[in-house]
């Protein structure tokens, strides 16, 4: 196979007859250009199938058109629907969104910050402050998605916080209010024991709206420690068989209250007569599950709406904000 030749801005201008700089002019859209002039080189771009090299813009200081998106779990359906909302905003303003899983290492960070993009959204509960730093001190701003407090951090990061702390705290209360009296939080599955503590927003909005609600917080409480959906079921049918109390599981996410759902129902027991179970995130799992999922939604399309706005004002050099966003919760037949 012969090797694919790259058309060059040089042939551009050739093919149209005008300087470098009238291509360049036209590419970038930054100086007023002839109207038959720029017709002849938007032709040549179309005939040759030009193409600008945007990393190489980038490090000439010139937008790339580049936003990353780093999540914990990109296998997560939620972060496929919240990448899309985004780019309903992003590609009409000259965007493209990349979805990446977080690899939370040194090389990690400097393969992003060699491709320069022009901002970055971090959703990860495990994402270490130092690194978030280096993006930012190598002038590239960032919002992070509030999965953790974050009321520490550096002043020229945005934080836009879902809700997270009060959908699971909506979550207990309904279980509470129907009676449940022995309830469990399912924690994060992490195949690189990333898991959660009292920082991360839903793991402490479930314990602090069990003690509030009146209900014993014990270390039964949380199940943790799950390398993958195996361990978690194991777990679950463990703490069942024990004779421990249990009527009400609250799921950090759908795909763990599925799981605990076909668990639960593999000990003879009955959702939502012996345990009730509530989810988070509103996936389509949620509505194909038996019986179908109880769940905490995020607003999807407002949430993400204001996580472009504000990386795009930032991009422009706007200042960081902090914005807080609810949550709603949707019943269904598991509780």
């Amino acid at each position: 196979m012969a090797p694919v030749v790259k058309v060059t801005r040089k042939d551009v201008a050739k093919r149209a007859g005008v300087s470098e700089t009238i291509v360049s002019y036209v590419v970038n859209n930054n100086r007023y250009v002839a109207e038959e002039k720029r017709q002849r080189v938007l032709d040549a771009i179309r005939e040759l199938n030009y193409h600008p090299n945007n990393i190489a813009r980038a490090l000439k200081g010139k937008p790339s058109g580049h936003i990353m998106f780093i999540a914990d779990d990109i296998a997560n359906e939620h972060f496929g629907h919240m990448v899309a909302e985004m780019d309903k905003c992003a590609y009409p303003k000259g965007y493209l969104i990349s979805l990446t899983g977080n690899r939370n290492s040194e090389d990690f960070v400097q393969q992003i910050i060699s491709r320069q993009p022009d901002g970055i959204v971090i959703s990860s509960a495990s994402f270490r402050r130092e690194y978030i730093l280096q993006f930012v001190n190598n002038n590239i701003p960032v919002v992070l998605i509030g999965s953790r407090d974050y009321d520490d951090m550096d002043p020229r990061v945005s934080v836009v916080y879902t809700g997270l702390s009060e959908g699971i705290r909506k979550a207990v209360k309904l279980l509470a209010d129907k009676g449940r009296t022995h309830l469990v939080h399912i924690d994060r599955m992490s195949a690189r024991d990333h898991f959660s503590n009292m920082q991360d927003l839903r793991y402490r909005g479930f314990c602090e709206q069990v003690i509030e609600s009146g209900l014993a917080l014990t270390k039964g409480s949380i199940i943790s420690g799950c390398h993958n959906e195996d361990e978690v079921a194991a777990a679950i049918v463990a703490r069942i068989k024990s004779g421990m109390p249990i009527d009400g599981i609250v799921a950090r996410n759908d795909a763990l209250a599925s799981i605990a759902i076909t668990a639960i129902q593999s000990c003879g027991l009955s959702v939502p007569q012996d345990i009730a179970v509530v989810g988070f995130d509103n996936s389509r799992i949620s509505k194909i599950t038996y019986p179908k999922l109880t769940t905490i939604e995020t607003d999807r399309q407002t949430v993400a709406k204001a996580i472009f706005t504000t990386l795009h004002d930032m991009i422009h050099g706007g200042n960081p904000v902090h914005l807080h966003y609810q949550t709603i919760l949707i019943e269904r037949d598991s509780t």
